[in-house]
């Protein structure tokens, strides 16, 4: 069971949210809807495969709680938030609506976001960056096969970890970070995008499409990964102060695992 929503949300400048895959069997909508009841922000980006129009188009997959996901969105959005939608590769069908409103949310190829410090920062979704989109479609299309395996997998087995009391642990993130290979596409991935970001003369970049989320410090730049919502259950929240955090929503005990202030700071 779930934790109780708050009766006043907790208030942050700007939330990010990537990689929720509305339309697939294996995304968490319900720990996403616990989690937006009890944080709110005027701010709030999509950073892209919010919808995951593959499996939509394979097979349809809609319940109630992921027509909630978007009807709460829409609320926020008509209440007076900003929310910005960047597309993914997984609903890449709205590329073609860039500069376009839905029902008061902004759908954009990317946006540079300046936190509350001044410090500006690239959001992108990132799958433009990873070379098996960009040039073996066919390739990521089967190992969306697999890993949709293995999100099958991993919901039955923490189906009998919760009947023995245990806390949700992620099979296939746990693999993702021991198979060298996948570490080092993990490593490649952050270098190119912080790249293209120090190129434009950013601060830094936010991201997701790897469903991976960490907030990574160097001396003149931070890359941070909002992570997903079918495995790590995570969102990256900015405070009104510009220290970011990332939010962890994965179990009933509602474990947090911010950043210690001083390391989510980049240096001056």
């Amino acid at each position: 069971m779930l934790e109780p929503a708050a009766e006043t949300p907790k208030q942050v400048r700007t939330m990010f949210l990537s990689d929720v895959h509305l339309g697939m069997r294996g995304c968490q909508a319900d720990k996403l809807l616990d989690f937006m009841r009890c944080y709110d922000a005027e701010t709030v980006y999509l950073v892209g495969d919010i919808v995951d129009g593959w499996q939509l188009k394979s097979s349809w997959y809609w319940p109630q709680t992921h027509n909630d996901v978007v009807q709460k969105l829409l609320r926020k959005a008509r209440k007076g938030a900003q929310l910005f939608y960047i597309p993914g590769n997984h609903d890449e069908f709205l590329r073609d609506y860039y500069g376009t409103h839905f029902g008061g949310i902004e759908v954009l190829e990317e946006r540079v976001h300046v936190a509350a410090d001044g410090r500006r920062y690239l959001v992108i979704h990132g799958d433009l960056f990873d070379v098996v989109i960009r040039h073996a479609k066919w390739l990521a299309l089967l190992g969306d096969k697999a890993y949709d395996a293995a999100i099958w997998v991993n919901t039955h087995f923490n189906a009998m970890r919760r009947a023995f009391g245990l806390t949700y642990w992620s099979l296939s993130q746990w693999a993702k970070l021991k198979v060298k290979n996948a570490v080092n596409f993990i490593g490649e991935f952050e270098r190119t995008l912080a790249a293209e970001a120090r190129r434009r003369g950013l601060d830094g970049v936010i991201c997701g499409h790897i469903h991976h989320a960490v907030i990574r410090n160097q001396p003149d730049f931070r890359y941070m990964n909002c992570g997903d919502w079918v495995e790590s259950c995570t969102a990256l929240a900015e405070h009104e102060d510009g220290h970011f955090e990332i939010i962890t929503w994965s179990d009933p005990a509602r474990r947090t695992a911010p950043v210690p202030r001083i390391a989510a700071r980049a240096a001056a």
